[in-house]
């Protein structure tokens, strides 16, 4: 057991850097993404290979103090690769190589989906990241073959798509994640293009950010502001006109996915080595 602290800084935040968080009985998969539903319970996302291993849990349900609760999904997701969650509880999965968004309820019922399960184009091909906005419509990162971004309606049905392969401002190279948040913005995390894109809710490009190396995930707080993590490894906080507030080194390889608790605690999930960091917020500095 190591007696060292460490501390890291976002502007005038403090957290103190905790790993691994939670525990979970042996599994094939590794650590892709981390989200936490409003009990303050964590969904722990496991990616592993569909056709070599073992069909165990893919999500992991871990309570307040990182406990093992319950594990589902094994027969369900092919390819986890990032999820989110809404005020309801209800689960959005993005299983990559089926070309499927999944919707389960906490306790691992699938209860529909979005795009047609192992078919591409229809409309997804290998669909990145998924996120739920406060106007209902539901927004899904289309990044590893598409390059585009596909807006569904709360019922399901494909409103809009945009963007292409490109360097332009609406154009993309690998969009990995996004965030909606409640102003209307939709923040797109590009990952080859070492930059991230800020569009209107139907999609009008509204500014472009840098000064990023290979950014991953992001999460968005109440206040609009954006955590972003890179392959730096750094985590960037980044105001909603698009300043830059801090950035900091909590991990040793990266985060592949971010979350951030009531308590105004962050998780990160890491690949390399596989786990959860918690960065537990204590007293700012003025």
């Amino acid at each position: 057991m190591s007696h060292h602290t460490l501390i890291v800084a976002l502007g005038t935040r403090r957290y103190r850097i905790e790993r691994p968080f939670g525990s979970w009985p042996e599994n094939a998969g590794f650590v892709t993404d981390v989200a936490a539903d409003a009990r303050g319970h964590v969904f722990v996302l496991l990616r592993h290979d569909a056709l070599t291993q073992a069909d165990d849990p893919r999500v992991i349900e871990l309570d307040q103090d990182g406990r093992n609760v319950n594990g589902w999904g094994g027969q369900d997701i092919a390819d986890s690769h990032l999820f989110t969650i809404d005020s309801q509880g209800r689960l959005l999965v993005v299983d990559r190589d089926m070309h499927e968004v999944i919707n389960f309820n906490a306790g691992g019922e699938r209860l529909g989906a979005l795009g047609k399960r192992g078919v591409p184009h229809a409309p997804f091909n290998h669909p990145s990241d998924v996120a739920f906005s406060a106007w209902g419509d539901i927004y899904v990162c289309d990044g590893y073959a598409a390059s585009q971004i596909h807006r569904f309606a709360s019922t399901g049905e494909l409103i809009a798509s945009w963007g292409e392969m490109g360097m332009g401002d609406g154009q993309f190279g690998e969009p990995h994640a996004l965030w909606a948040f409640d102003d209307g913005r939709i923040v797109v995390v590009d990952r080859i293009q070492n930059r991230v894109q800020v569009f209107s809710r139907d999609g009008q490009h509204v500014q472009s950010w840098d000064g990023f190396y290979r950014p991953v995930g992001i999460w968005g707080d109440a206040d609009g502001n954006s955590f972003i993590t890179d392959q730096t490894p750094n985590l960037h906080m980044i105001d909603a006109q698009g300043t830059r507030l801090g950035r900091c080194r909590p991990v040793l390889n990266g985060a592949h996915g971010i979350w951030g608790m009531a308590n105004g605690d962050l998780l990160l999930a890491e690949n390399s080595p596989s786990r959860i960091t918690r960065l537990v917020r204590i007293e700012d500095q003025s």
